[in-house]
């Protein structure tokens, strides 16, 4: 029995979060500047919206292309190595913003720099990110893999929620700078923690080529990334969504969705232990359909509401549902490249929501972007819905051989 197997409950937790709190370091860092940068670019620097929107995403198409190598190499060298580096490239994320405020007189400087920072961002989120959920998993054992990845959850949108609002009080104060400083200390602390931390041993066994990981893992990110854009199209457009009506309290429907994403969370995070990554996916894609479609026919300020609360509670569960039943198709050696590459279809679905959904806006109005979003999230279903028969199909023959 392993030493993870008679830990308590509060135990478990304990050494979950004593890795977790970097995850919410680096999504700190990446809420920190989210609603000040593009500020800082248009207004200051006077680039155009187009060119401030693309720092923004400049951070996402990093995350996005570094994220499968984040999973290969902390299965190669150790989560503990691949967190440490994540939290350099964050610190440096932020040194490169104070340096670019410095040099606001000089506008395409500024601008090279904070692209820059961006890249460095995108990189430390999905190094920090990925290496602390394999280092948790490492801790606690196979068996908690589902606890320590909605652990994970919660510090990411936990720090991201406070993130933006914390970001525009710094910047009041003390401009760029302020966010960007904590960004550096946040860099540096999170670096120095992670060394003093015991690393957990790399498996020795023979790791598959990077190409058969995917194959074993595509259609789990399919259906995450289908299910993320629901998610994609509250944060994004919610606000422009009660603009076009004429109606107040948008960010009261963001609150009704966090409060829903995290009430199942902490609530009903257990039913993925007990009923099955797949099954708990399935409950999740209705609910969140659910949710979009009471949006895109609402008719009153609280209906909105209401699909707003419904969409982040059936949110709430799709990616450590989907993510232990991925994590699960390879060996433990390969596990890290399976979660990256699994996790990048997230950066993917949200990468592509803004785009994807200003052009439907364009051509058929605001309100078809919760309708499309709701048919995205019935392929997610599909998807799954394939992978749970496939898997019952598994389990049958299994039990006939023996």
């Amino acid at each position: 029995m392993s030493d993870a197997a008679v830990l308590s409950n509060a135990q478990l937790n304990k050494r979950i979060l004593s890795v977790i709190v970097f995850t919410f370091f680096c999504y700190l860092s990446v809420g920190l500047p989210l609603a000040v940068l593009p500020g800082f670019v248009h207004n200051q620097l006077g680039f155009s919206s187009f060119i401030a929107g693309l720092i923004i995403s400049l951070q996402y198409f990093a995350t996005l292309l570094s994220r499968p190598h984040s999973g290969r190499l902390a299965d190669r060298f150790g989560p503990k190595r691949v967190v440490m580096m994540g939290l350099v490239f964050c610190g440096m994320s932020g040194v490169l913003s104070i340096i670019a405020a410095l040099c606001s007189d000089m506008p395409l400087l500024s601008l090279a720099l904070l692209a820059a920072g961006r890249l460095f961002l995108g990189v430390g989120e999905s190094f920090s990110s990925t290496g602390s959920t394999l280092w948790g998993m490492n801790i606690v054992g196979p068996l908690q893999t589902a606890r320590v990845i909605s652990w994970n959850g919660v510090a990411t949108y936990f720090a991201m929620a406070i993130g933006a609002p914390l970001g525009v009080l710094l910047n009041q104060w003390f401009g760029i700078s302020g966010f960007a400083g904590l960004v550096a200390i946040m860099g540096v602390a999170g670096f120095w923690m992670a060394s003093r931390k015991a690393g957990v041993s790399v498996s020795a066994g023979v790791r598959i080529p990077f190409h058969r990981v995917v194959s074993r893992v595509w259609m789990f990110g399919l259906a995450l990334g289908f299910g993320t854009i629901g998610f994609g199209v509250i944060s994004t457009f919610i606000t422009l969504y009660f603009a076009s009506r004429d109606w107040s309290g948008a960010a009261f429907a963001l609150t009704l969705f966090s409060l829903g994403f995290v009430i199942v969370r902490l609530g009903f995070g257990r039913c993925i232990t007990r009923f099955g990554g797949l099954k708990v996916s399935l409950v999740s894609f209705v609910l969140e359909c659910a949710g979009l479609l009471l949006i895109w026919q609402a008719d009153s300020i609280w209906l909105v509401d209401l699909g707003a609360f419904l969409t982040g509670g059936g949110f709430s569960l799709v990616f450590p549902a989907l993510g232990v039943e991925a994590v699960k198709r390879v060996q433990q050696q390969d596990q890290g490249s399976a979660l990256g590459t699994y996790s990048a279809f997230l950066d993917l679905g949200l990468g592509l929501t803004g785009p994807v959904a200003g052009l439907l806006i364009g051509h058929w109005g605001m309100q078809s972007v919760y309708l499309a979003a709701a048919l995205m999230v019935l392929g997610a279903f599909a998807i799954t819905l394939r992978l749970h028969q496939q898997h019952g199909r598994q389990t049958a023959a299994q039990a006939l051989s023996e």
